[in-house]
């Protein structure tokens, strides 16, 4: 079985490890533009077998959090290309998550701009805002008419990435935002072709990436699912009707030869391991939600030959190059929640290296 220090091939891409760089929310994107600080944090990690970037919104209704880049203005793609570059020259490779957070927003977030969803339910709980905590708004229905134009969205998007110079992007559809609102029978009761069944309720995850895939090529294209993660209201409470909506899913994308499938599920269940086998291609595993991912864990979902690649996050936060760290066995730095989420250089691009510590 592979070691997780061992190259991998993703299509055209060749990774020197098999440890990728989880999407890390961290709300330091002023004005939704990654500024020097993000420049220096990406680039410290670009040891990583790939990194992908933190949540990103496609368009100005997209955003949910505050401080979290875009990929739809000038000044955001100014941005990024300056991460790009600086990734690049050590020696790395970066690919863009986009995320349309959907009704998990709140319009003091998105300059105003209203909040869309699948259907009319607010999401539970509450959003952090300028002013403080408020609840989520009741979303507006997305019209079946406009659906072309919210993929649309995420193809404009897709082709700002690489214009920008990043390696390619992770179509979001997990963790309870936008596509997977559509997908969870709990955030989408609609009774159109995108509602309903197994089927419709995986249209727009399908046509969403296929829609990508036209725009930058399948090989610069990975997607991430979160099967029955039960998060942020997006419940999926139904076995046999998350196999079914899942497997659809996965059997209409894996025609399309993306470089990666990333699931964010336990690796040894049997429905993860059955959609592991129906991809076909670059499949990377996630068990580090509700605990922290260890050397020891990460090398077993290997050698068990239950994924190519292990998605880490906490860990890289603390450690920019966790690589040598880990192949090394040497001792790591202590990930600091209290600095996880905005702020400045701070728990951000301040953790030492392993010649500095």
């Amino acid at each position: 079985m592979p070691d997780l220090f061992d190259s991998l091939t993703a299509q055209s891409w060749e990774l020197p490890n098999r440890l990728v760089m989880a999407p890390l929310t961290r709300n330091r994107s002023k004005g939704t533009v990654p500024g020097d600080l993000a420049v220096e944090y990406y680039s410290q990690r670009a040891s990583a077998g790939l990194i992908i970037t933190e949540g990103s919104q496609p368009s100005a209704r997209g955003q949910g959090y505050l401080d979290t880049p875009g990929f739809h203005s000038p000044e955001q793609l100014a941005g990024w290309s300056r991460v790009a570059d600086a990734v690049h020259a050590k020696g790395g490779r970066i690919v863009a998550q986009l995320m349309h957070a959907g009704r998990i927003s709140h319009p003091d977030n998105t300059g105003g701009e209203e909040i869309i969803a699948p259907s009319p339910i607010a999401a539970p709980n509450e959003m952090v805002t300028a002013e403080g905590p408020k609840p989520h708004p009741v979303p507006r229905e997305i019209e079946t008419s406009e659906i072309p134009a919210v993929i649309e969205e995420y193809v404009s998007a897709a082709r700002n990435a690489v214009e920008a110079g990043l390696d390619g992007v992770e179509v979001h559809a997990a963790n309870g935002y936008l596509i997977h609102q559509f997908l969870a029978p709990g955030s989408n009761e609609r009774t159109d072709e995108y509602g309903g069944s197994p089927e419709n309720r995986a249209r727009f995850a399908i046509e969403v990436t296929k829609a990508v895939v036209d725009a930058i090529g399948a090989d610069r294209v990975g997607i991430r699912i979160s099967p029955a993660h039960n998060i942020q209201g997006a419940t999926e409470q139904d076995p046999a009707d998350v196999e079914a909506t899942y497997t659809h899913l996965v059997d209409a994308i894996a025609p399309l030869g993306l470089a990666y499938l990333s699931i964010l599920a336990d690796p040894r269940a049997e429905l993860t391991q059955r959609l592991r086998k129906d991809f076909g291609g670059v499949v990377i595993a996630n068990d580090g939600f509700g605990s922290v991912t260890t050397r020891e864990s990460a090398q077993a979902i290997l050698d068990e030959g239950l994924a190519d690649a292990v998605a880490v996050g906490r860990l890289f936060i603390a450690n920019p190059d966790l690589p040598a760290r880990w192949e090394q066995g040497a001792e790591l730095n202590e990930p600091n929640p209290d600095t996880f989420y905005g702020g400045g250089a701070e728990g951000y691009t301040d953790y030492p290296f392993l010649n500095a510590s």
